[in-house]
C-alpha cells in the first residue's frame, strides 16, 4: 500500500512554479505541441545520440492560453537530455523574460494524465477486491498522505528537528493506520505498542551509527538542491534519519499486524495451548515472512539505487574498489538505512508475537 504513495505526491504536488530576481522572470505553464518545425539528430562522443527540435506550441492555460510560441531546441548545447517530441503531445514549457525580451523553452512532457489513471485503476481494484477493508486502507493512505505533506514538511522547512519531528509523524500515523484499518480493540492496542517500541530501536540505531559513520545527509543531489533556498537552515543529517524511521514503518505496521493475527488465530483454534507455545508456532510462521520482507525492503532500495551500482560497475573514479565504493557517502548511506530497516523487522517479529501470544485473549470470538 505505501508504495502507491509517491504517485499521490507526484499527482498532489503543485506543478507550477515561479522563481524571479531582479532582472528576470519565470513562468511555467502547460502546451500543446502543434507542429515539428525542424528535427536534427546529434551524436555525441560516447556514440550515442540525442534529438533537437524546433517546435510551434498552443499555451493551454494562464494569461497567454491559446496564444501560439514557438521554442528554438536546436543548438541548445546546455541541455543534457533531449525529448522528442511529436504533434499533439501535451509539455511543461516555460517562458524567460531578460530585461523585457521573452524565450520559451520546453522542459518534459505532461504525465499527470496517466498518473490519474494509474491511481484510478489502484482505487478501483483495491474497492474491488477488498470491499470494506480496502476504504479503510484508502482512507489510511490519504491520512497518511496529509500527515506527511501538511504537517511533516511544513514543519521542516520552518525549521524544525527532522528527526522528532518524524518520530511524532510516524506516531500519528501508526495510530490512523492501525486503529482504522484494525479497529479499537486489544490487538489494535497490542499492535500500535509494538510499533512504538520498534520505532524507538529505530531512532536510536540510525543516530548512532549515523553519526559514527559521519554521514551528514548532503550526498544526494536532492539534499543539495534544498541548500539556502528555505527561510530557515534544514538540518541535512535530522532529514536522513528521518526518512529512515519513515521508511522503516511503510514496511513495519505491515508485518506486526500480520503477525498479530497470526497469533490470534492459533489461540482460536487451541486454546489450550500456553502463550509460550503459541509464542514458538508463531515465530516459525513470522521467520518465513520475515525473510521475504527482509529481501523486499533490500530490493526496494536496490532498485531506487540502479543508476548508481552501474556507475560503480564501471570502476571509474572516484569508485576504483570496494573499499572506495561502500565508503562513499551516497552508497554507505544506502547500506546504514537498508541495514538499519532490517535489523528493525527482525526486531520487531519477537516483540510483536510476544505481545500478542502473552496479551491477546484465548477465546474464540
Amino acid at each position: 500500500m505505501k508504495k502507491i504513495f509517491l504517485l499521490i505526491i507526484l499527482l498532489l504536488w503543485p506543478a507550477l512554479s515561479m522563481a524571479q530576481d531582479n532582472n528576470s522572470v519565470e513562468l511555467q505553464f502547460k502546451a500543446r505541441v502543434e507542429k515539428v518545425l525542424l528535427e536534427k539528430n546529434m551524436e555525441r562522443e560516447d556514440g550515442s545520440s540525442i534529438t533537437q527540435q524546433n517546435l510551434e506550441l498552443l499555451i493551454l492555460e494562464g494569461s497567454e492560453k491559446g496564444q501560439i510560441i514557438k521554442y528554438e531546441g536546436i543548438n541548445d548545447f546546455e541541455v543534457v537530455e533531449q525529448n522528442s517530441y511529436r504533434v499533439g503531445d501535451k509539455v511543461i514549457a516555460q517562458k524567460t523574460v531578460i530585461d523585457g525580451q521573452a524565450q520559451y523553452y520546453v522542459l518534459d512532457y505532461v504525465r499527470t494524465q496517466t498518473l490519474l489513471w494509474l491511481l484510478i485503476i489502484f482505487v478501483v481494484l483495491v474497492l474491488f477486491l477488498a470491499r470494506g477493508k480496502g476504504l479503510k486502507a484508502l482512507l489510511s493512505l490519504a491520512l497518511t498522505f496529509a500527515v506527511i505533506m501538511y504537517f511533516l514538511v511544513p514543519q521542516i522547512l520552518a525549521g524544525g528537528d527532522p528527526f522528532w519531528l518524524a518520530i511524532f509523524a510516524s506516531t500519528i500515523i501508526a495510530l490512523v493506520v492501525i486503529y482504522l484499518t484494525e479497529g479499537f480493540n486489544r490487538l489494535s492496542h497490542l499492535s500500535l505498542v509494538a510499533v512504538l517500541l520498534t520505532l524507538i530501536i529505530t531512532g536510536l540505531m540510525s543516530t548512532w551509527f549515523g553519526n559514527l559513520a559521519r554521514l551528514t545527509g548532503l550526498a544526494s543531489e536532492d539534499s543539495s538542491f534544498l541548500i539556502g533556498v528555505t527561510q530557515y537552515p534544514i538540518n541535512f543529517q535530522g532529514l536522513l534519519l528521518a526518512g529512515i524511521i519513515l521508511g522503516t514503518l511503510g514496511v513495519l505496521d505491515d508485518l506486526i499486524i500480520s503477525q498479530m493475527v497470526a497469533v490470534q488465530e492459533i489461540k482460536k483454534a487451541n486454546a489450550q495451548l500456553s502463550w509460550l507455545e503459541v509464542y514458538k508456532r508463531a515465530m516459525k510462521v513470522g521467520v518465513s515472512h520475515l525473510s521475504s520482507m527482509t529481501n523486499t525492503l533490500f530490493l526496494a532500495y536496490a532498485g531506487a539505487s540502479l543508476p548508481l551500482l552501474l556507475l560503480f560497475s564501471l570502476k571509474r573514479e572516484p569508485f576504483l574498489s570496494f573499499g572506495q565504493v561502500v565508503n562513499h557517502e551516497l552508497i554507505a548511506t544506502e547500506i546504514i538505512r537498508t541495514l538499519i530497516g532490517s535489523i528493525c523487522l527482525v526486531l520487531a517479529m519477537p516483540i510483536a508475537t510476544f505481545l500478542a501470544a502473552r496479551f491477546l485473549p484465548t477465546d474464540k470470538s
